[in-house]
Parts: structure tokens; sequence; C-alpha cells
């Protein structure tokens, strides 16, 4: 009866604060809504300048595929490669593509002429894609013309040998938000059941109704679930309201089972709001819970693989995914969503955010200090 009167006395807390209700509500949905729209890394409206020092038939073919491509954007013929790199150098354009005098030429007479590509390499990736965007435009147009050179060698000759044909088996379409909607559902769960338990006890450790709380006969596990259970509630709405938000708006529904997915959200919620209650049973004031919940929250995030493949990091930074929750996490949920994994394709996942979340829940108990 106790931990009852405790629930409720957290629900109540939440329902008197004029912000956390609209936020519960409003996070969620503005995730869900915006995000999956602009979190896409696909490369898209690269600016490109053309330099035809050749003018024949041959290199307006390749402008004009250029032009036709749904992820350039053609800014226009300069005169000289000087005037195209300029435009780079003011922001105005991202790759350069110079087209060599006599290109046509050289290509009727079986030869193959060198072609320049200048990429803007501050932003990398959209150099780098750019660059390779126009190489495939070029190998295309040179293969589409390998028929009339035999002096493109032996390669050509080969390719007809054997075709090449590939076959997607999961996420068909290459729909992006298919891929990001996990990832979002994690970022979602670990800002509104990590943070929001980390402000409650130092919000009430600075009001001085904890001390209340203390000199009860109240024991700590008592305590720490009824600071926990409210926030596993509100993981369950939020995960809730991100699913029907992704079949409403993007006709996107999970592959696997949809009790997996509660499951894993469950256990992601077990590890963050103990973790939060960590930090704010060693915090003194809110500023502090903040900085340091945030300096965790983003270490996590970043080494979890939620944006780039964990594979890629060095070898010492990869050894941190085996105690991160949120690599599990985001592994699992991904292969439950697109995949359509079952339960026994995520067991190691499910059975290491059991045992990380446990272990937390245990150190948030021994950490919380009571003077009774």
């Amino acid at each position: 009866m106790t931990l009852t009167y405790l629930i409720q006395k957290e629900f109540l807390q939440i329902r008197r604060n004029s912000f956390l209700p609209k936020l519960i509500f409003a996070f969620p949905i503005m995730i869900m809504c915006v995000m999956p729209w602009v979190m896409n890394m696909e490369v898209k409206n690269i600016r490109v300048n053309v330099v035809d020092l050749d003018r024949s038939s041959r290199s307006r073919q390749i402008v004009h595929s250029i032009e036709a491509s749904r992820y350039f954007v053609f800014c226009g013929q300069k005169p000289t490669y000087k005037d195209a790199l300029s435009e780079i150098e003011h922001g105005r354009a991202d790759v350069v593509l110079v087209i060599p005098q006599d290109f046509g030429k050289r290509r009727d007479q079986k030869e193959m002429p060198q072609i320049l590509i200048a990429a803007n390499a501050v932003n990398g990736t959209k150099g780098s894609m750019g660059s390779a965007y126009l190489a495939q435009i070029l190998s295309e147009e040179l293969r589409v013309k390998s028929e009339e050179s035999p002096a493109v060698g032996m390669a050509a000759a080969n390719s007809s040998l054997f075709t090449l044909h590939s076959s997607l088996l999961y996420n068909k379409h290459q729909n992006y938000k298919l891929y990001m909607i996990p990832a979002l559902l994690a970022i979602v769960m670990m800002l509104m059941t990590g943070f929001l338990p980390t402000l409650n006890i130092v919000g009430e450790k600075e009001s001085g109704t904890i001390e209340q709380i203390n000199v009860t006969p109240v024991s700590k596990w008592a305590f720490i679930l009824a600071k926990l259970i409210p926030y596993w509630l509100i993981a369950l709405f939020v995960v809730t309201v991100c699913l029907l938000l992704a079949w409403l708006i993007y006709g996107i529904t999970p592959a696997g089972p949809v009790w997996l997915i509660y499951l894993l959200a469950m256990l992601l919620a077990l590890f963050f709001s103990s973790f939060g209650l960590i930090v704010s049973n060693y915090s003194d004031n809110m500023q502090q819970a903040i900085f340091v919940m945030w300096f965790f929250v983003v270490c996590i995030m970043l080494l979890s693989g939620l944006f780039t493949p964990t594979r890629s990091m060095p070898e010492w930074a990869y050894t941190t995914t085996y105690v991160n929750p949120m690599h599990y996490f985001i592994d699992a949920i991904r292969t439950v969503f697109i995949r359509g994994g079952r339960f026994a394709d995520i067991a190691h996942q499910v059975y290491a955010l059991l045992g990380i979340g446990l272990a937390m829940a245990v150190w948030a108990v021994q950490s919380y200090k009571k003077n009774s």
C-alpha cells in the first residue's frame, strides 16, 4: 500500500507541473512528425558547375545526364576551371566537372580521355558522394559507348560474359525513414526516461520535500520503485504514440512482433530511469545533474551505432559497446522493426539489456542515502 500511495504522489506531481504533461505529449509527436524528413543520410541537391572545353555532342550528352539527375542541381557552365573553382570557394557550388578539349574526337578515336572532378571537401560527405555520383554518370556514358570502343580493354569484353543482379532483402524500397524511426524512438526513450527521473529527485532536493520522505519508514526500494514506475508507464505511452504516428503518417509498421518492441523499450527505460536516479542521488542541484546527465547521454548515443556503424570505430572504442545498452537496443529494435526478427534473434541483446538495467537499478537503490 505504501508503494501505491508513493506512485500516486509522483503522478500528482507530474500532473500539477505546468510543463511536464505538455512535454510528454508534444515531444514524441514533434520528433516523429518532423525528424524522419530531416534526418536523411541520402545526399541530394549537390550543386554542380561544368566546364565544357569540348562542346561536342558527347560532352553535351554528359551535361544533359547531369541535368536530368535527381541528385544534382545544375548551376550552369563556366568558361574556365578557375571561374568554376571560384564558385566552390564562395560556397555557390559543391562539385566541378571539367571536360577536356577534343573529348569527343578522342572518344571517336577509341581513346580514353581524362575528365577532372573537383569537389568541395569542407563537407566531406557531400563532396565524396557528389564525386561518386558524377563518376557513376561518366562510367555509365563510357559503358554505353564501350561497344564502339575496343580500346576500353578486356574489362568491357569480359563484362558481357556475366550479368550482375542485386536483390534487397529488407527495406526493398530503400526508404530511409524506415531506418531512422527506430533510432528516433531510441532518442525519445533516452531523453524522456533519463532526464525526467533525474530532475525529479533533484527538484525535491532543492524544494526540501525529500527530507519529509527521509524521516518516514519508507524503504529505499519502495522509494526508488515509486520514482521508476511512473516513467516506465510514460515509456509505454511514448512508444505507443511513436508507433501510431509512424503508421498514420508514413505507413510504416514493424515487420516483427510489436510486443518485442515494447519489451525492448521497457528494458531501455529500466536502464535510463535507474541511471537518471543515480545521477540525481550524487547531484546537489539541478544544473549539476543536467550537465552530468548530458555528458553521459551524448557519449552513450554517439558510441551506440545510432548514426555510424560501430565496426568502423577503432578497436578501443568498439569495446565500449559491450557495456552500452543503447547499442544493444539499436541493434535489437532494427532487427525487429526492419528485418522482422523474433525473440530468438535478439535474445542476446535482451539478456544484455536486462542485466545492465538490473545492475543500474540496484546501484540506484544503494546510492540513495536515506536519513531516517
